[in-house]
């Protein structure tokens, strides 16, 4: 009879527990602002009867590359074919060949990496600088050989990756550089310098990542910022041939139908993907407003000294895709969170030198990246975060020890 009491009484915990959850993110939530919008968008497309490279791809592509302050947008499949075009088609118009080298962050989603190795390219990893979780421009230049032909930053947790010193680098060694701008639309650079026209945006207000560079490939997966109810991708640029070689490739290699220039690939956004994006992005500013007043909080109120926060850059309005904080505890937190029906996520577990698929680098030490692995905790943060989620969450950490 003990044993069914004790039993009893954990799992009616456990349902309260449940039950109180705060989600580490509401998918469900986040859409449900915006349903009728969404549901009328969807109608359209499917009352229209044309359903891939049709009116609402032209929309959003309009509408996406004018917000991102480029004059092109391409749609594509997902986010790492749109990084996986840009480099092909910088393979096709003779920029760039197998075997040369592109510097990329070393503690990146695998994505950004695979990019690269998929067009025969070669990786160079680059540590990132612990206070801002971002490529350190310190070491780039070290890393710079007669094979290296771009840079790739990623704008990793929605935070801004470029710096004046980086752009100064492409110029100096005339290197292509390419955004993974997968978690950060809507996110500003708004530090000096003259890497884009002043026309593009005042300084005051800062220039959009996505257009800071040569090319930039975004994902709309559905738990980004900006998020699809599926896989889609895009690609913006201001190089005309870039974008019509990219668009040729992602439609089998063919630019006129039954003719084909490129042996390309099958990688269109499909018409109620783009529908559905092209709501939720009138909406985008004022969702990262609210990630921005959240991560604001955590800010002002975490305070643990078991936990490091990254700094909040002075060259970058940040998004906040994700809000990662460090901690040398960082399993034994995220238990204790868990314990109080407080969900958390890792991003990353394994960084991508010590992944299977990548056994060439299994010899590599990158302290920081693996240190970054280690001890990175993602929080709750979400458009429809409310204030008492914030105030359980932050009292949990403080109170962990």
């Amino acid at each position: 009879m003990r044993r069914k009491k004790r039993f009893s009484f954990a799992f009616s915990s456990f349902n309260r527990t449940f039950a109180a959850m705060i989600k580490f993110l509401d998918l469900k939530r986040v859409n449900q602002q915006y349903v009728d919008e969404i549901e009328q968008a969807v109608r359209r497309v499917v009352s229209s009867g044309w359903y891939l490279q049709g009116e609402a791809n032209a929309a959003f592509e309009e509408h996406y590359a004018g917000y991102i302050g480029t004059k092109y947008c391409v749609g594509v499949g997902n986010g790492l074919d749109a990084l996986t075009l840009i480099y092909r088609a910088y393979i096709e118009m003779g920029v760039m060949q197998a075997g040369d080298e592109v510097i990329v962050p070393a503690n990146t989603y695998i994505a950004s990496i695979l990019a690269i190795t998929e067009n025969g390219l070669k990786p160079v990893l680059v540590e990132p600088d612990i206070d801002t979780l971002e490529i350190d421009d310190s070491l780039i230049e070290q890393h710079i050989t007669p094979r290296t032909r771009s840079i790739m930053i990623v704008h990793l947790y929605g935070r801004c990756a470029f710096t004046e010193r980086i752009g100064q680098l492409c110029k100096k060694y005339k290197l292509k550089l390419v955004e993974d701008n997968a978690q950060a639309h809507g996110c500003r650079y708004i530090g000096a310098g003259d890497e884009k026209p002043e026309e593009r945006a005042e300084k005051d207000s800062g220039i959009r990542t996505g257009s800071l560079g040569d090319a930039a490939g975004h994902s709309f997966y559905p738990t980004k910022n900006l998020g699809a109810l599926g896989d889609a991708g895009a690609v913006t640029t201001d190089d005309k041939e870039l974008a019509d070689c990219i668009r040729a490739l992602a439609n089998y290699g063919s630019a006129k139908k039954y003719v084909f220039e490129y042996k390309g690939r099958n990688s269109r956004m499909d018409e109620i993907q783009a529908a559905v994006l092209d709501v939720k992005l009138r909406h985008l500013d004022s969702d990262n407003q609210r990630r921005q007043q959240i991560a604001q909080y955590y800010y002002d109120r975490l305070d643990n000294p078991l936990v490091r926060l990254p700094r909040k850059s002075a060259n970058g309005q940040h998004v906040y895709h994700i809000f990662p904080i460090l901690c040398s505890r960082r399993d034994q937190l995220q238990q204790h969170l868990r314990q109080q029906g407080i969900e958390t996520m890792v991003h990353y577990p394994i960084p991508p030198h010590q992944q299977s698929c990548y056994q060439e680098w299994r010899g590599l030490s990158l302290p920081i990246t693996e240190q970054i692995h280690r001890e990175e905790l993602s929080l709750p943060i979400s458009p429809v975060s409310t204030i008492q989620e914030m105030q359980e969450i932050v009292q949990q950490i403080n109170r962990f020890q």
